[in-house]
């Protein structure tokens, strides 16, 4: 299992929009960026992220899991991008900021502290624990 970040600005597609798709399966984000596509198209069904509210907000706000793999995206008009569909598996209880995420030495290498500006982002295993710990998710109940 591996595990990501997929990141969007609240005002037009949020934590709580992505909830009310229910278990039909939804992309998080459409994203133009060549890196965030290629990290798409590894993922696998089962694979766990997390939903990050970016803009002002900048936190983790939920737990999403893959339930479809990479597929393209029918509002592209190149052909050359796509999507994934995922479901939202639980609200984070304690939001963690970015701020927080910075802070944290288990962290430090983490893309979102490096490269924030990706939408589509890989995250290591321990540093998936250590932000689900800091939420207030027990990562072994995902």
């Amino acid at each position: 299992m591996a595990y990501w970040l997929f990141k969007s600005e609240p005002g037009h597609w949020s934590w709580d929009d992505h909830k009310n798709t229910g278990t039909a399966g939804h992309p998080v984000k459409r994203s133009r960026n060549h890196q965030a596509n290629n990290n798409m198209k590894v993922m696998a069904r089962g694979d766990k992220g997390f939903f990050y509210h970016s803009v002002n907000e900048k936190r983790v706000v939920g737990i999403v899991e893959v339930v479809k793999e990479h597929y393209p995206d029918e509002t592209d008009p190149s052909g050359k991008f796509g999507v994934v569909d995922v479901i939202p598996i639980c609200d984070v209880p304690d939001p963690v900021t970015l701020k927080d995420i910075r802070g944290e030495p288990a962290c430090e290498d983490m893309v979102l502290v490096n490269n924030s500006r990706l939408s589509i982002q890989p995250v290591k295993e321990t540093e998936w624990k250590t932000v689900c710990r800091m939420g207030g998710v027990d990562p072994a109940s995902l």
